[in-house]
This record gives structure tokens, C-alpha cells and sequence, in this order.
């Protein structure tokens, strides 16, 4: 498969029989074949038997002159969090052992409109950590920085799309994990505001902060994928101007400790914004100071997560990742009353970013202040914890504040990855992915 293989390109190729399903699929495979490491997976499931018999039939209907749907015949994956019938669920861990009744609703969507669904991909168990590490199914390498992590919690999903094991992937995002591992791989990563994607049938981690996104080799490979995920038609994204658009960067919290290589990077981006005429005004965002009180003691995501896995911790808590298991257990602590008052300072929250980002047509940042980290620098258990603190913290802004965003590759050839970040406004999805494809034309 092409490197610049969007997913608009491979459909024009299979709608004119340029290219069969089949054919396509079988690069996948072959990949995987040859790139796969069983000590460090990028599949933890492959589905191989079911996605050959989805490419045939693609192949056959479009022979009989069937319209196909809207992702006939492309290879998708899917994190493994995301329920396949017969398949087990199991998030990333090794104690979840039932197989699902049936697919999730987006896993159903996708068959719906064609898509191959070629397996599930690695994560950070049950999806707790922006860094991408698991100790049961290995760490994905990062195909454009070897040695170095390829981000999570979606890590699988992301190095599958890089090294061309699917065409795209869906992701989950509660504090940057689609987006995440799309800067560290040079790849677009999406997350919706998070009422747009019903979560039906996907392993929560945070019930009030998990998204569903894809990440993919473009902005608009992004449109098509969230049209099906939204249970909608896609149409081409119109074209947005950048004159006279109005970005606002904030100038505290999200740049800081950014390091050399990213802050190059994102200087770049911005003079190249200006270039097209762009406005970009650097402001402190006040919001963004009461932050850390939404996350005391682990706040929403530890509380919640606890109460999806007190019972299994009871049960079999020893076969959790240490490092997982400490940070869910940090939910015990939290009382009803501290839960209801955390729900009560984030409504408050969101309102104030609401009426602040008015102004703006939306807010530039880096995806993560720093490149990804060397696999060695998180052997220990401190600089993991400083480290995976850093790399969430700027994606984390856009789902504490129920935002939606989307994160840009923009390192050049020679550079180590990272990504420029889009936020804006909750409900605003459509208008995000115009502006994204603007600015991504010209980076």
C-alpha cells in the first residue's frame, strides 16, 4: 500500500477496478506478516478468516454492479476495546475471558458501509495511560522513531495505519488517546465531542470523558470515517480559507516544558499559518489554571474506573499491569460527595471555556509538549509517572472540557514526530474539520 494512500484514493482505485478488496487486504496481511513482532504486537487478534470473506464479498457485489457502502472494501482495525462477535473483549488485559454477543454499534456501522475489519490492535491495558506500554501483549515500537513509544492508549491502532496493517483504525480518546499516539506516528488523530459517537458495546474507562475517533492518514480520511461512525452520509469537506481566522494559543499551561524539537515544529506551524493570513493571538486562557483541581486524587477517570473494576480487582486483581491497577485504585478513595462535586466543577468549567472560545475560531497548541519518550526512560516507576503526567496533559485539556479536537502531523523529513493540536468548541465537529484540512494543506 502507499504510503500517501488516503482513503478516498484507495476507494476511487477499487470503484474503477483498479484494485480489488481482496488484493488490498492481502498487502494488509502480508504486512502484519512481515511487521508484526510476537514480543511487542500490533494485533493482539487478528481477523483474518472473517476479513478475507468481507473482501470477497466487497469484490462480488461490486462485479454485479451492487452500490457498495461508504467504506467498501477498505481495511479498518479496531482497538481492542471495541466488542466483535465471538471475539473476547479484553482491553488490553488477560483477565476478561468472554467473548461478545455481539459487534459493538460503530463495529456494526462499519460492516454496514462496507469496511474490512482486519482485527483488534494493542493498548495500554484497559486504556489508562498516554504512554502505550503493555506487559501482557508487549509495546508497539514506533515505526517512524524505533526505540521509541508509539503513544496510547490506542498505540496498536496507530502503528497498524503507519505500517500500512489497515488502511485506518478507530480509536478510543478520553485524555488524548487517539491523538496521542497519531503525533507520535505521523498521523491524523480525531476525537469528537463526545456526544457525537454512541459508545454502545465499547469497554469504558471514564464514562464522562471517553470519545470515540479515528486516526488515519488525513484530515478528510477522518471526515469519512466519522460520518459512519455518526450514522451519516459523508460529503467532501468544503474548503475554508485561514484569512483572517482567529487562533488563539494559549500561553500558559499548554506550552510549558515543551521541548526543543516540538517547539520548533509548532513555531513553524504558526508562522506558516500567518503566512496565509491567519491571525494568531497568544493569550492565557483562565480556565486552563483550574484544571488540576478536575483531577485530585485521579478525579473522574479514577472514580469511574473503579466502579467498572472493584469486583474484578476483588477477583483476579493480581493480573492487572501494577502501574493500571494503582491508578484505578485511587477511585476507592473518592467519596460520593467528592464525585458530585467533581461533576459540579467541571459543568462550571465547561461553560467558562464555552464563553472564553467564542472568540476564537479555535485554539492552537502542541498535540504534546515533547517527542516521543525512549522505551528505556519508562522502566522506572517515577519517570513513568512524570513522563505519562506530561504527555496527557495538553490532549487531556479538550476532553475535561468536553471540547472536540484534532491533532496534525507537523515534524519534517529528519525530525523526530509531533503534532499540532485543533480544539474547538463543543458541537462545532463539521467546522474543526474544515479549518484541520486548511491548515493541514499548508503544513
Amino acid at each position: 500500500m502507499n504510503q500517501q494512500a488516503t482513503l478516498g484514493y484507495l476507494l476511487d482505485e477499487i470503484a474503477s477496478g483498479r484494485l480489488q478488496a481482496a488484493e488490498l487486504l492481502e498487502t494488509c496481511i502480508a504486512n502484519i506478516d512481515a511487521r508484526d513482532n510476537p514480543k511487542a504486537q500490533v494485533y493482539t487478534k487478528r481477523f483474518d478468516h472473517t476479513a478475507r470473506a468481507e473482501a470477497r464479498a466487497s469484490d462480488q457485489l461490486r462485479a454485479a454492479g451492487v452500490p457498495g457502502g461508504q467504506l467498501a472494501g477498505l481495511p479498518i482495525a479496531l482497538k481492542a476495546l471495541f466488542d466483535v462477535a465471538g471475539e473476547v473483549t479484553h482491553a488490553g488485559s488477560r483477565g476478561w475471558q468472554a467473548p461478545a454477543l455481539s459487534d459493538a454499534l460503530i463495529v456494526s456501522r462499519l460492516r454496514h458501509e462496507g469496511a474490512v475489519i482486519t482485527g483488534h490492535t494493542n493498548m495500554t491495558e484497559f486504556a489508562y495511560s498516554g504512554v502505550g506500554l503493555n506487559p501482557h501483549y508487549g509495546t508497539p515500537d514506533n515505526p517512524l522513531a524505533p526505540g521509541r513509544i508509539a503513544g496510547g492508549s490506542s498505540s496498536g491502532a496507530a502503528v497498524a495505519v503507519a505500517q500500512d496493517m489497515a488502511a485506518a483504525a478507530i480509536g478510543t480518546d478520553t485524555g488524548g488517546s487517539v491523538r496521542i499516539p497519531a503525533a507520535f506516528c505521523g498521523l491524523v488523530g480525531f476525537k469528537p465531542s463526545q456526544s457525537r459517537i454512541p459508545r454502545d458495546g465499547t469497554f469504558p474507562l471514564s464514562d464522562s470523558l471517553d470519545s470515540i475517533g479515528p486516526i488515519a492518514r488525513s484530515v478528510d480520511c477522518c471526515a469519512r470515517l466519522d460520518a459512519v461512525l455518526t450514522g451519516h452520509r459523508y460529503h467532501p469537506l468544503k474548503p475554508a480559507s485561514l484569512r483572517g481566522r482567529r487562533f488563539v494559543v494559549p500561553t500558559n499551561l499548554m506550552l510549558d516544558g515543551m521541548d526543543d524539537s516540538v517547539a520548533r515544529a509548532f513555531s513553524r506551524s504558526l508562522a506558516r499559518l500567518r503566512d496565509q493570513g491567519a491571525i494568531i493571538v497568544e493569550a492565557p486562557c483562565p480556565v486552563l489554571t483550574a484544571l488540576p483541581e478536575l483531577m485530585e486524587g485521579g478525579g473522574l477517570t479514577a472514580a469511574e474506573s473503579y466502579f467498572v473494576h472493584r469486583q474484578s480487582l476483588a477477583e483476579h486483581g493480581d493480573q492487572y499491569d501494577p502501574r493500571v491497577r494503582s491508578r484505578i485504585e485511587r477511585g476507592a478513595a473518592i467519596s460520593a460527595a467528592d464525585y458530585l462535586e467533581l461533576c459540579r466543577r467541571r459543568r462550571h468549567r465547561k461553560q467558562q471555556a464555552e464563553e472564553w472560545l467564542q472568540d476564537y475560531d479555535g485554539l492552537l497548541a502542541p498535540t504534546v509538549p515533547v517527542v516521543p519518550p525512549l522505551l528505556e526512560e519508562l522502566a522506572v516507576d517515577d519517570e513513568y509517572t512524570r513522563l505519562n503526567l506530561l504527555i496527557l496533559r495538553n490532549p487531556t485539556v479538550a476532553n475535561l472540557l468536553d471540547l472536540c479536537a484534532i491533532s496534525l502531523p507537523n515534524h519534517m523529513n529528519g525530525e523526530l514526530p509531533s503534532g499540532l493540536m485543533l480544539i474547538g468548541r463543543n458541537g462545532t465537529d463539521e467546522i474543526l474539520l474544515r479549518q484541520a484540512q486548511a491548515i493541514e494543506s499548508v503544513l
